[in-house]
């Protein structure tokens, strides 16, 4: 099977690390310092201590703003995993457009809301498939991956079907590669749970400078992010969305512990500089929270500050 990775980041560098020990050939597409990082190889660092090193002849690399790919891997993976942040939605898609087969599956993996129905409208929906993980990483300012966490990867269709041939052979990879991958007959469900522990955690953790644990520390932050979970959940319901039997702030008690000693992407956003997810996180809350007559006060609060955050890296 032939496997592109599209947006190596910190997660999208988990996939690629541990996909190298398959027997998959991998293409991977990355811009601006994480292209730099991977043109030498790439360092992952593993949750139980073990330092691994990939090659750089181990994957094909090209980047995503250096023009069109060479017209000899257009079409030619089975499967586009999309890991790249909100903002690069619509450009990924784009790429994955030319790479998969003509049978091949898009999926994304990515933080928030609508990027099922951005990747859609490049490749179709019947070739798309939704994903959520619970796998936890960081990247230090030398390029190696951290990889915080083991969890595991939720994915299926959004009209609740089987995997299908290629679905069934990539899960298989997946987890002969140690990433425990697990089919869904509701993947909406466990992107909106993904969604509700990502507005709990990350613009708390993002605001504060704190590290995932201190919201077990600090009654004050825990209380903030359950509130701000609960907003959401609300708005899920609404929806129509089913959330399954979960206790949804046990759930969340047990993320914050197993991630500890996480820093969350958005916190290292802000300290970089760089823009957040804020937008597709409790800002698409808040949106639909509008939309149905939800009031979402504590997701505004948080989007509102993340948002000012943002700005003041560019005022004198």
């Amino acid at each position: 099977m032939k496997i592109a990775i599209l947006g190596v980041g910190s997660i999208g560098g988990v996939i690629l690390g541990s996909l190298a020990d398959s027997e998959a050939e991998l293409v991977c597409v990355s811009r601006g310092v994480s292209h730099e990082f991977l043109e030498r190889g790439l360092t992952l660092f593993r949750p139980e201590g073990l330092v691994e090193m990939i090659p750089r002849d181990r994957y094909s690399l090209f980047d995503g703003e250096n023009g069109p790919l060479p017209e000899e891997v257009f079409h030619s993976c089975e499967v586009a995993i999309i890991c790249g942040k909100a903002g690069s939605t619509s450009s990924l898609a784009s790429i994955a457009e030319d790479l998969i087969s003509e049978n091949g599956i898009a999926v994304s993996i990515q933080n928030g809301l609508g990027h099922a129905e951005i990747i859609s409208s490049r490749v179709g929906k019947n070739r798309v498939m939704g994903g959520s993980t619970t796998h936890s990483a960081w990247r230090d300012n030398g390029g190696s991956v951290h990889w915080t966490g083991r969890g595991a990867i939720d994915l299926g269709r959004f009209d609740g079907g089987e995997p299908g041939e290629i679905g069934e052979s990539f899960i298989s990879i997946l987890e002969k590669s140690g990433l425990s991958p697990r089919w869904s007959y509701n993947i909406e469900g466990e992107i909106w749970r993904k969604l509700l522990i990502n507005v709990a955690i990350n613009p708390v953790c993002a605001i504060a400078g704190v590290r995932n644990g201190a919201l077990l520390e600090i009654n004050e932050l825990w209380e903030q992010a359950v509130e701000t979970m609960k907003e959401a959940e609300l708005v899920a319901l609404e929806l129509g969305v089913n959330l399954g039997q979960i206790d949804n702030e046990e759930y969340l008690k047990s993320v914050v512990i197993s991630t500890s000693e996480n820093r969350v992407s958005m916190l290292q956003d802000l300290m970089s500089g760089r823009k957040t997810e804020i937008d597709v996180l409790c800002g698409e809350i808040v949106a639909i929270g509008e939309k149905l007559g939800i009031p979402t006060p504590k997701n505004s609060i948080l989007f509102a500050l993340v948002k000012g955050v943002e700005m003041s890296q560019h005022l004198d």
